[in-house]
């Protein structure tokens, strides 16, 4: 079998899998698991052998045009370098732990057939994004991504948290998408072309007329699909969706295709020095921002969304400084311990019946009923704050090394502003990242009071995928930062003297600090009590995540944070925490620029509708209603005055006649 043949299945599986788990689910749900697992395992074994046999060499190329348009052509294509070859076994790795995970997580769930056929289209529509050579082909997939988180994020839509996130999510990517598509069609009107060889063939040849416009009109799309500032403010909510959902958009889908898109026509934004500090200045405050806003977080969950907005802007940063290697490498290593973070919580929140880190800080022997779940979360979290030898600190420090071969000149990619600022904010996020680590680990088990309620051991299906997505949270970028250049563009990824220690320093310091304080707020926790569990923390673990989302608001009147006096990021942040844990207002922001505006427009549309228009068109029936009302009353239905009526017509007629005739 071709390489080519084995690349086309590689989404096709995932998607023959999604339609027979709708067409089965309910009719025989016996087969909704199988067919659920079995796909995307099949095609994280295709996306392996199709790695190994590109190889990191020579690009893998196919087209077939799908349809003549008069102009320019659309065509299904596969571009399969070294990038999209790791990048799409990620994607099947992660959505294969995350179907495994759900069989447990959801096991008593009444809509797991059509959760798990969704997982499986959104998983097909990420690869073919990864895959595809072809602009159009790849909006299609970034577009079913977009409706399939809308549904995931809404799963529980009994709850107004789920259907208001699912909608905000749906509404503030499509934001974006509308310059995306702009920019698209402007891209391939220059170039003549959807095919991604094409265009960068023509960009290398300056032939792209606009690069600026077309660049920052992509953005805009990137920005939204990829929770970057200022469209980032749908990600923190959409966790009220069920927490392997959580993983997947996080950890391998959708948030990762903006940055792959970027990595994949970087010259394009390369061949503008304006598109490049814009991107280097969002990435900055994406990554500075969001890692505040993580610290001040009360629900575990909110954290880590935070958290990952923060980290996808250490990877736009590495490409506002021209080095797309660094970034999909720090990719491919955040996929791993982000996707196990959230899985690691999912347990903890089942353990615990409660998302809220103030009530997990007044628990005792949490990490003792959940050891799997404690000791892989530490692992990922280290890694989250770049503590070597976890994967995170090579990534990190590949992002900051190449933002450091900017500012010093042994690179002209991008501009030294890029780089500096792309090296400042990602040094204060070294920090930042440390100090919310460490409060997330110390809040979650190393809480005091009465003891949690012991529920039973996860089931296996939970604990093992926990397991296997430590081990690359571990390993993978100590073995991988000297083999992946082979892989990418050829540069390096080891990192440097400075940023090593500038970068481990400071998360050092971050960490240590956070314990600090910490230990001397911790007495606060037994004096002042809190709640916000679940009612029914014996049940399924998406029930109790769902009863806890939906408590959360009511117990301490916000969904992002707690009056809790014992939370070390409150002393930590001062008078930015109470901004900090409500994402700096930027949703109170957009209320008052768009949404009152927008309600404001529409309000007087429907008056205008109901009062000027409804108005002519009440007076245009107005007149044939009177005309008809007249003749009404001339039909009493007594024959002798229809007679009378006939006699004297005709009398008028015979008279008008004879004067006629006699011309007077």
């Amino acid at each position: 079998m071709t390489t080519t043949t084995l690349a086309v299945l590689v989404p096709l599986l995932p998607f023959l899998g999604a339609v027979a788990g709708l067409l089965l689910g309910r009719t025989d749900p016996g087969f909704v698991r199988p067919l659920a697992v079995l796909p995307t395992l099949g095609a994280l074994v295709l996306a392996v052998l199709v790695a190994v046999r590109q190889g990191g060499g020579q690009a893998i190329d196919a087209a077939t045009e799908l349809t003549p348009t008069g102009s320019v052509p659309v065509e299904i294509a596969l571009h399969i370098d070294g990038f999209a070859a790791l990048v799409a076994v990620l994607v099947a790795f992660v959505a294969s732990c995350v179907q495994i995970y759900s069989t447990g997580y959801l096991r008593d769930d009444p809509r797991y057939a059509s959760y798990a056929a969704l997982v499986s289209l959104f998983t097909s529509a990420m690869l073919l994004v990864v895959y595809s050579g072809d602009l159009i082909v790849l909006l299609v997939g970034w577009e079913v991504m977009g409706i399939c988180s809308y549904f995931l994020v809404g799963h529980y839509w009994e709850t107004p948290e789920a259907r208001a996130a699912s909608l905000k999510a749906f509404l503030v990517t499509k934001l974006g998408d509308v310059p995306f598509l702009i920019g698209l069609f402007a891209l391939a009107t220059d170039a003549g072309s959807f095919r991604i060889t094409k265009i960068l063939g023509t960009v290398a040849s300056g032939g792209i007329d606009h690069p600026t416009l077309v660049a920052l009109l992509l953005l805009a799309g990137v920005a939204g699909k990829s929770a970057q500032f200022p469209l980032h403010t749908w990600l923190p909510d959409a966790m009220a969706g069920p927490t392997p959902v959580s993983a997947l958009i996080h950890a391998a889908t959708m948030v990762a295709a903006g940055v792959y898109f970027v990595a994949r026509l970087l010259p394009l934004f390369q061949a503008s020095s304006a598109a490049m500090v814009v991107l280097a200045v969002m990435a900055a405050v994406t990554m500075a921002g969001s890692a505040l806003a993580a610290l001040a977080q009360d629900d575990i969950k909110r954290v880590l969304a935070y958290s990952t907005i923060s980290q996808l802007g250490y990877m736009t940063g590495a490409l506002a400084v021209g080095d797309r290697g660094a970034a999909v490498f720090h990719l491919l290593s955040h996929g791993a311990f982000k996707a196990l973070l959230f899985l690691a919580a999912g347990v903890v929140i089942h353990a615990a019946g409660t998302n809220s880190l103030a009530a997990m800080a007044r628990m005792g022997g949490l990490r003792d009923r959940v050891p799997d779940a404690y000791w892989t979360m530490t692992v990922a979290l280290l890694s989250l704050a770049a503590i070597p030898p976890f994967s995170g600190f090579f990534s990190k420090e590949s992002v900051l090394a190449a933002a450091e071969h900017v500012t010093t000149g042994h690179t002209e990619q991008a501009p030294i502003a890029a780089g500096w600022t792309v090296l400042v904010a990602g040094l204060l996020t070294a920090l930042l990242t440390a100090a919310y680590a460490a409060r997330l680990w110390l809040l979650a088990f190393r809480g005091r009071g009465a003891e949690v309620a012991d529920h039973g051991r996860q089931p296996l299906t939970m604990t093992v995928v926990l397991w296997v997505l430590a081990v690359p949270s571990l390993a993978f970028g100590g073995l991988a930062y000297t083999s992946l250049p082979g892989w990418f563009d050829g540069g390096s990824l080891t990192p440097t003297l400075t940023t090593s220690i500038l970068g481990t320093g400071l998360a050092l310091v971050g960490g240590l600090t956070t314990y600090g304080v910490w230990q001397g707020t911790r007495a606060l926790a037994a004096d002042v009590p809190l709640g916000a569990v679940a009612a029914h923390p014996e049940g399924d673990a998406g029930l109790v995540e769902a009863e806890a989302i939906a408590g959360h608001e009511p117990a301490y009147g916000d969904v992002a944070y707690a009056p809790d006096p014992a939370d070390p990021g409150r002393l930590l942040l001062g008078p930015l925490y109470r901004h900090a844990a409500v994402g700096f207002h930027l949703d109170a922001v957009y209320d008052v620029l768009f949404v009152r505006p927008v309600q404001g427009a529409a309000s007087l549309v429907r008056f205008l509708d109901r009062e000027v228009v409804d108005t002519y068109v009440r007076g245009a029936a107005a007149l044939p209603r009177w005309l008809g009302a007249a003749v009404r009353r001339a039909q009493t239905g007594n024959v002798q005055t229809y007679v009378s009526a006939l006699l004297a017509g005709a009398v008028v007629l015979t008279v008008a006649a004879v004067l006629v005739a006699t011309g007077a």
